[in-house]
């Protein structure tokens, strides 16, 4: 049914021997890619595509489609007072997003027309549930319905989205993940609305003149910085001890040969903290004193041959971690970034990816990938010629494979002169990480020595380096640090950091062997807080939130659900929680307002930590898998949100700044601050016509 007529109009000439197919984009970019392989001559419409044998491809402008506000559902609603919470509609709306009406209205005409649609949003979660309610509020039902098509695409380069096309899904298979995607934005919106209401509307009590936004996601990790920086402010710096003592082979040596660190035994406990370092210098001079000039028994000599292998592809937040350690990048910065090296100039792979595997099909792609990469800059060309492309890395593995792989190059090349500075560095990174699956591990001896001492227990332990394989790529050992052991590493608290182990060379020898101490050595260090939350750190912390939870069943789901935030969403929370004024920078460093401390300290427990969104996210998964109901998800949400509003009602916050004054603000746009507040478990700002508004802190209106 091809269209004719101008081309803002959808007027169908009816051919009965046809179909037409209706493929639907998450975005136009992709709408374009899509079209760019099918058919042609193709005819721009406004709005869609018509292709060569009368299919059309259209698309969405992100949602086309919001949450009814509360105002649609009872005027009285648009007043922010305690007596309406918690407000929860009876028979949820959706309506046009002002900004988008006239492509829904566009999408509307199409979907009527087309005898079969094909669902081509974002391969996610809230990708399949953007076009999925668009078909509902389109009114499509039945057969047509049911055999509507899925097609997932991740990588934008012709080559790939044939293949896409050719194993499309039926989208009926994706109804339970659409279902998720519809429960946690009604939770989202249930918890994030009712409790920011009820929470501004105690701080005006106060007389705080601004808006205390509450959401699922963005609130615990508010809760992790004011935490963090409480530590500090309330940290004591206390002196410890450790004891080396210097070894010799004999007594004659002329120097000492290597040190081992002391051990204390149980003995010890009462002049040790909670994290074993001894605090008593008069037991550490002691023991120093007790082996100076003594015998040293070898009674324990470990060898160890180790394989260190390439760190994985990147996902998201894993990228995103790596450019701000390297680069000193923000989280929203990398994601803007890698989304226009993906839809742009389709350079990379879907950004978004949670994922750090690829399926073992896209092994086949590596030949020209790897051409493509060696066209692009010298380093990337010196990697390809000495990569071993007859490996196959623990990258490529079909189970750990979901909706999408990992961010990886596409086969596509570009002039690198039309690329930026930042574009490049975050090419690179990708490239390269890719590019280490090809070469072969980092090899090294590990050799652990323990001796006896007077009675005492030293240790030391050496490594030596036996092959550089991947880490020859890295200019500093340091920087050769995977994602994965960067957020070990920056949440590492300060004790596990001061008594970590100096590496050494050591002598040949064997068990028994008796050596000498030339000497005890006490040296004195101070106990060190923890760090304040940097951009790769705070990332870190939310990809890795199961380090900070007691709870081992919570700390279990937030292990198997990849932490707090999605990757779509960690960057935009946290750049939310600087714009609501609950975070600062200071250089590098990130810390919480004095509004941020507030808020978490008349907040209770539950919502400043991240067990709840545990929960839901494990709920969450069963809905999509089939194992939970919407309503079994649902009626406790609601129950538990009563007694927090109840709660809530007797909060009192303090310490709130009172004089903060109206101020002129230039306006931001509805798409994406609307997605932002939905995507921190909020509900989306409402922006009328204008320029510029003028936006006194005095109003409790959710626009802030």
């Amino acid at each position: 049914m091809p269209f004719a007529g101008k081309q803002d109009k959808l007027t169908v000439t009816s051919y009965s021997v046809l179909t037409m197919i209706l493929y639907i984009a998450e975005k136009p970019s992709l709408g374009r890619a899509i079209a760019a392989v099918l058919p042609k001559p193709h005819k721009n419409g406004d709005g869609f595509i018509e292709l060569g044998n009368g299919d059309v491809v259209s698309w969405c402008i992100g949602h086309l489609l919001e949450p009814a506000e509360p105002e649609d559902y009872n005027s009285a609603f648009k007043k922010w007072q305690f007596e309406h919470l918690p407000i929860v509609p009876e028979l949820w709306q959706l309506k046009a997003r002002s900004s988008s009406a006239k492509q829904l209205s566009v999408l509307k005409k199409l979907i009527k027309q087309a005898d079969l649609l094909v669902h081509a949003g974002d391969p996610d979660r809230e990708g399949q549930l953007l076009v999925d309610e668009v078909f509902a509020y389109c009114g499509v039902k039945g057969d047509k319905l049911k055999q509507s098509k899925r097609l997932l695409i991740n990588d934008l380069n012709p080559a790939a989205i044939l293949r896409a096309l050719q194993n499309q899904k039926s989208n009926h298979d994706f109804v339970p993940l659409a279902t998720s995607a519809l429960a946690r934005s009604r939770a989202d919106w249930l918890y994030g609305l009712n409790m920011t209401r009820a929470y501004t509307l105690q701080g005006q009590k106060a007389g705080f003149q601004g808006v205390l936004s509450v959401g699922r996601v963005q609130t615990p990790v508010l809760g992790l910085v004011v935490r963090r920086d409480h530590e500090i402010a309330n940290f004591i710096s206390r002196p410890f001890y450790q004891v080396l003592a210097h070894l010799q082979l004999t007594e004659t040596d002329i120097r000492p040969q290597f040190s081992a660190k002391w051990l204390p035994s149980a003995a010890c406990e009462p002049y040790q903290d909670e994290e074993g370092r001894v605090l008593h210098p008069g037991l550490a001079n002691k023991v120093a004193r007790s082996i100076t000039a003594q015998p040293a028994l070898v009674t324990k000599l470990e060898q160890k041959n180790k394989k260190q292998y390439a760190p994985l592809p990147y996902n998201l937040s894993a990228l995103q971690i790596d450019a701000a350690k390297k680069y000193g990048m923000a989280s929203q910065q990398v994601l803007d970034l890698t989304q226009q090296l993906y839809e742009r100039y389709q350079l990379v792979t879907y950004p978004r990816s949670d994922c750090r595997y690829l399926p073992k099909e896209q092994l086949s792609a590596v030949p020209t990938i790897s051409r493509a990469l060696s066209s692009h800059n010298h380093q990337l060309a010196q990697m390809v010629a000495q990569a071993d492309f007859s490996l196959v890395s623990k990258a490529w593995d079909d189970k750990e494979v979901g909706a999408h792989h990992a961010i990886i190059p596409t086969e596509k090349t570009v002039d690198a002169s039309r690329l930026s500075t930042d574009l490049l560095k975050i090419y690179g990174l990708i490239a390269r990480q890719y590019l280490l699956q090809f070469f072969p591990p980092y090899c090294y001896g590990e050799t652990t020595v323990e001796l006896n001492i007077s009675g005492g227990l030293f240790r030391t332990i050496a490594k030596t380096e036996q092959q550089q394989g991947w880490k020859q790529w890295f200019g500093k050992h340091s920087e050769a640090t995977t994602a994965t052991q960067n957020a070990a590493e920056h949440t590492q608290n300060a004790g596990e950091r001061q008594n970590a182990e100096s590496e050494q060379l050591l002598p040949p020898l064997t068990i028994g062997q008796q050596l000498f101490c030339a000497r005890g050595e006490v040296i004195e260090k101070n106990t060190q807080p923890p760090e304040h939350f940097t951009d790769a750190t705070l990332l870190a912390a939310m990809t890795g939130i199961s380090r900070f939870v007691e709870d081992p069943a919570i700390k279990k789901i937030l292990r198997d659900t990849d932490g707090l935030g999605t990757e779509a969403t960690r960057a935009g929370i946290i750049e939310l929680l600087f714009k609501r004024g609950f975070l600062q920078r200071q250089g590098k460093q990130i810390l919480a307002t004095a509004t941020g401390k507030s808020l978490i300290a008349a907040l209770p427990q539950s919502a400043t930590k991240p067990d709840m969104t545990a929960q839901w996210e494990a709920a969450l998964l069963k809905i999509s898998q089939k194992e939970l109901s919407y309503q079994a998800f649902m009626q406790p949400l609601l129950l538990t949100l009563h007694d927090l509003i109840r709660n809530a009602k007797h909060a009192k916050p303090e310490g709130l700044p009172t004089d903060l004054k109206p101020k002129w603000q230039k306006r931001t746009s509805r798409r994406a601050v609307a997605s932002t507040a939905a995507d921190a478990g909020h509900e989306p700002v409402t922006v009328k016509p204008g320029r510029y508004k003028k936006r006194p802190q005095t109003t409790t209106d959710k626009n802030q």
